[in-house]
């Protein structure tokens, strides 16, 4: 009797589309296969966001020359736009938010025992890679390099030896420099392997990710589509976790995304951190109070790069916010965190809230 009634109450429930309610918003964490382009869906409509807001979204995404915005709600696509000619399946240069792809393979290696990032640099790649006094350049550790703070100059872009040069003992000066780079050569030479080789093995196969690094004389860039960058955000937002694999451990993930020295508490391994005290920003020594983007999340953390790359990680809320394209103020081009940033929040905010 008591089955009859519970299928009675089941059929009841599905005619009048009830069935769908514990669900109906994807409250389960979702992974999209590997392969392939599926990707589950959760409609704005059913999280209840503001439709008038996301019009003005979308309007203020097109004027500020963004060709894919992407937000993920526990995994699934709530809001998949292109802009100015751009299309799911082309690829577009990462910048320097392609930083962390670094920081999280850093991790893996060190996981699998090949490296230690408390190690010296020139444990690695050997003594004589800056044009810094011996007993300098061995303060330098790969842990410096992860979280800016290595002491050599970064006002020189180019990272050949020459521009290697002293301004600080590594570890008492935060600056933004150009030096991380040589993480690259650290991880290839301790894994025997090729860095592309080595990422694409460990990390960009594992979660489906396409794209390449297009290495230059000055900077190596990722380039994939926006799709792979919020396949990226989607393990980031599972603390190194996808599906059933655990790529990166979690030790490691939540050093990278806690502050990493004290003199800019906003910065974790090559990664943005929301929320903190005080930030700073590259190019300069100043010291600014509060919040790096004081409409985001406190709890959120970030991949930022040059010409507005934005991927943005929202724990609390289980999102992931993916944002390409060419530089939003093409008068004032920018470096990682701009004024842009909040204003997109501003915009954001209005659909989500």
């Amino acid at each position: 009797m008591r089955f009859l009634l519970y299928f009675i109450f089941f059929i009841f429930s599905v005619s009048n589309g009830y069935s769908q309610l514990p669900n109906r918003a994807g409250s389960s964490m979702y992974f999209p296969p590997i392969t392939g382009a599926e990707w589950q869906t959760t409609s704005p409509a059913e999280l209840g966001w503001n439709m008038n807001a996301l019009e003005d979204l979308k309007k203020f995404l097109d004027k500020t020359h963004t060709k894919a915005f992407i937000i993920l709600v526990n995994g699934r696509i709530v809001i998949e736009e292109y802009f100015n000619g751009h299309a799911a399946n082309a690829h577009w240069q990462w910048n320097s938010a392609g930083k962390t792809l670094l920081g999280f393979t850093t991790g893996i290696a060190q996981q699998e025992g090949l490296l230690n990032i408390k190690n010296k640099v020139s444990d690695y790649i050997g003594t004589g890679w800056t044009s810094e006094p011996l007993d300098k350049e061995n303060l330098i550790t790969c842990r410096h390099l992860l979280s800016m703070t290595s002491g050599i100059n970064s006002q020189k872009q180019w990272i050949k030896k020459s521009n290697l040069t002293y301004v600080a003992d590594a570890g008492t000066r935060w600056s933004y420099s150009n030096v991380f780079q040589k993480m690259f050569d650290v991880v290839a030479a301790a894994s025997g392997k090729d860095f592309e080789t080595y990422f694409n093995e460990k990390l960009k196969n594992k979660i489906g990710m396409d794209g390449y690094w297009n290495k230059g004389p000055i900077f190596t860039i990722y380039h994939s589509t926006a799709r792979s960058m919020a396949r990226f955000g989607l393990l980031a937002i599972n603390k190194g976790k996808w599906n059933n694999e655990q790529i990166l451990n979690e030790a490691y993930f939540n050093e990278s995304v806690n502050p990493s020295q004290t003199n800019n508490p906003s910065y974790g391994y090559l990664t943005w951190l929301n929320g903190k005290t005080s930030y700073m920003l590259p190019g300069s020594q100043k010291v600014y109070i509060g919040n790096l983007i004081p409409n985001a999340p406190a709890d959120m953390f970030a991949a930022l790069g040059a010409a507005d790359q934005k991927l943005y990680v929202i724990p609390g809320k289980k999102m992931v916010i993916v944002r390409m394209g060419k530089v939003s103020d093409l008068a004032n081009p920018s470096f990682a965190s701009s004024g842009f940033d909040n204003e997109l929040w501003a915009k954001i905010n209005a659909v989500i809230n």
